[in-house]
């Protein structure tokens, strides 16, 4: 896993247990997706705006093959708030940072 500013670049073999602690809001990506990369910088700003009460990752649809049909991922961008592991809610499609934010305050 590396660092993306104070965005996670999550993968296929850790994913599990990084989702496993409070609220972790993933960004199922591809780079060859345009919707995808204007989605970066609208999720930079908001993992400055929750940092320490959530925490926000990018997953490469490509390189994840499996994880990505394990949650059923179809269309990209799509985000999901897990809380403790589990699933509470998705957002499919480019979003702004104000959804966004509020999306993950309704998990806390």
């Amino acid at each position: 896993m590396a660092e993306h500013g104070d965005i996670k670049l999550l993968v296929e073999d850790t994913f599990n247990k990084e989702i496993q602690h409070g609220v972790y809001l993933v960004d199922f990506y591809a780079d060859w997706c345009g919707p995808c990369r204007m989605m970066t910088p609208v999720l930079e700003k908001v993992a400055k705006e929750v940092k320490g009460k959530a925490t926000i990752g990018k997953l490469d649809i490509d390189k994840a093959q499996k994880i990505a049909s394990e949650f059923q991922v179809t269309s990209i961008p799509t985000l999901i708030l897990y809380k403790e592991g589990k699933e509470v809610g998705r957002l499919v499609g480019l979003r702004d940072a104000a959804t966004v934010k509020n999306f993950i305050d309704g998990a806390k």
